[in-house]
């Protein structure tokens, strides 16, 4: 059988071998049957014909005159010609013939078996005499007394025998060929069934293309997922597992080592996997969907689900078998876009006040040439009191310093925008256990929203941020005076992120993904409500601090991948 040979070709060849043996073997077994049925209902036959024979008036008078062969030869003749045997012998009890179809037979003695008789007991066999092996019965004549007189032996010819078997054997080949041929259409339509669900290939190259992808499956750093049209993950491999947070699935493959290969051995419920509301809901609704944003407790994640087609072998077009997703991790770009953010945040406000102290310097230029000194002095003097003023007000409000300069920007990039920024801070950061990337993600991302709807409301634009940290939490609002949040896109907002940005602009879509996954993780909540315009209310619980880290204040460790998220 050559290894290139489909698995529904193998089947087929397969299948009709079985199909040829198991006829050859029903075939045998009725021609078996019906030979030993024939031969049965003819020794019941000759029984019954010697029997009939032996208790004839005629035989028994014959039996007592001086000439048996004279009486019982024509007798014997006729009813063999009537009953259809091939002779009947009718013998003295010293075995010798008084009829016989050979004529130069009678008077001789009678070759076969005949003690049982003599004893009065009717018996048949298969035996060679002198026409032959025939089927035979043997009974003996006897009188009222019960004595034996003769015997009476009426057989037919085993040669006949099998020619009446010949006669069945069409019948008996029908049925055999009536079984090959529906087997082999069974097998056809199968193998027909095979090659269209493998596509053709045989076992040896779907074992080698399974596991070429489970070698795929296993080094992608995607993470994927296969759903069937019933909402049973059948597939996903270990980089899913480890971003959604599920068991591992158990080794494809005998031989495959640890790892935890994908293994398609068994289907799992999408409801017996703790995933995210939004992501859940994606992968049971097989929707197709490119680069959504969804959220763990601690990941970014981005999805892109498209249909599983089956190829269109022997259809019109390729029918569905389900759906793939697979998974990207944006979290490790999450300190990467935080940092950059920070840099444009920054490199906006150096652009402000490089705008604003280009437009004062002018002035003083300019009133000194005038020689309007002292006016340039106050002018000058005015300015770095109004500096120094907003820098220690913003230090003295919020104790934590890359907090505080954070907003430092915030407050030159509001300033551009057109937006008057205001900050309110009650209680102390410092001993809250928040990390300062906490803080920054959680307020640097609300502000940068704030800005952006304020920005694009009418005048007045203000934005306005309150922290306060009691015993128990920290509480951060924030509010602007835009155009405010759709009461239907609040669940987007807490599910999936959300952007007003135009598509393509950085960072777009997971500013309030990025919230929502730190307050998450930090166990506080996020609340969206509408004054003016949109208020954004975020309360942390108090994380504890660690009395090593209150005592010696080492300096601080890389953040965790946790704190990344």
């Amino acid at each position: 059988m050559g290894h290139d040979w489909s698995i529904a070709r193998r089947l087929f060849l397969a299948n009709a071998l079985v199909i040829i043996a198991l006829t050859v073997f029903v075939g045998t077994a009725a021609i078996v049957d019906a030979r030993d049925r024939g031969f049965e209902e003819a020794k019941n036959r000759m029984l019954s014909v010697a029997t009939s024979i032996a208790d004839s008036p005629l035989v028994l008078g014959a039996a007592r005159s001086n000439d048996p062969s004279g009486i019982l030869q024509p007798y014997a003749l006729r009813v063999s010609e009537d009953a259809g045997l091939d002779f009947i012998t009718i013998m003295a009890p010293d075995r010798t013939r008084w009829t016989h179809p050979t004529a130069s037979e009678i008077g001789r003695p009678y070759i076969g078996t005949v003690g049982p008789a003599l004893a009065g007991e009717p018996f048949t066999e298969v035996t060679t005499g002198t026409l032959g092996p025939s089927v035979r019965a043997i009974v003996p004549i006897t009188d009222e007394t019960g004595e034996v007189l003769g015997l009476v032996a009426a057989g037919v010819k085993t040669s006949n025998l099998s020619i009446a078997l010949s006669a069945r054997l069409p019948a008996v080949l029908a049925v055999a060929l009536i079984l090959l041929g529906a087997g082999t259409i069974a097998a056809w339509f199968l193998g027909r069934y095979l090659s269209r669900v493998t596509l053709g290939w045989g076992p040896e190259q779907l074992a080698q293309l399974f596991v070429y992808y489970d070698s795929v499956l296993h080094s992608v750093r995607e993470g994927l997922v296969l759903v069937d049209l019933s909402g049973e993950v059948v597939l996903y491999n270990d980089q899913a597992a480890r971003l959604l947070g599920v068991p591992p699935r158990s080794p494809a493959l005998p031989s495959s080592g640890p790892g935890g290969r994908a293994s398609a051995a068994a289907s799992l419920s999408l409801d017996r996997l703790d995933l995210p509301p939004g992501l859940g809901a994606l992968l049971r609704s097989g929707r197709a969907a490119v680069d959504e944003i969804h959220l763990t407790d601690t990941r970014v994640l981005v999805v892109t689900q498209q249909p599983a087609l089956l190829p269109a072998v022997g259809r019109t077009q390729p029918a569905p078998m389900g759906w793939v997703a697979t998974i990207r991790d944006h979290t490790d770009l999450q300190h990467l876009g935080s940092e950059l953010q920070s840099m444009t945040t920054l490199s906006d406000a150096l652009r402000a006040q490089t705008h604003e102290h280009a437009n004062r310097l002018h002035t003083i230029v300019s009133l000194m040439e005038l020689g309007r000194g002292d006016e340039a002095l106050d002018f000058a003097t005015r300015d770095l009191e109004l500096s120094q003023r907003l820098t220690d007000d913003m230090i003295d409000s919020v104790d934590e310093p890359v907090l505080s300069a954070l907003l430092m920007g915030k407050f030159a990039q509001a300033s551009e925008l057109g937006v008057l920024l205001t900050v309110e801070a009650n209680g102390s950061l410092s001993d809250s256990g928040l990390s300062a990337q906490d803080l920054v993600t959680v307020v640097g991302n609300l502000v940068d929203n704030a800005l952006d709807a304020a920005a694009g409301g009418d005048a007045p634009r203000a934005v306005h941020l309150n922290v306060s940290a009691t015993a128990d939490d920290v509480a951060i609002e924030v509010a602007d005076s835009g155009p405010g949040v759709a009461p239907e896109a609040v669940t987007d907002i807490l599910q999936r992120g959300y952007s007003t940005k135009e598509p393509g602009t950085f960072g777009r879509g997971l500013g309030l993904a990025l919230v929502r996954q730190t307050v998450k993780r930090l166990g506080g909540h996020l609340t969206i409500t509408r004054r003016v315009g949109a208020v954004f209310t975020v309360t942390l619980p108090r994380q504890q601090v660690p009395a090593l880290a209150a005592v010696t204040d080492p300096a601080p460790a890389e953040p965790t991948e946790a704190e990344h998220a």
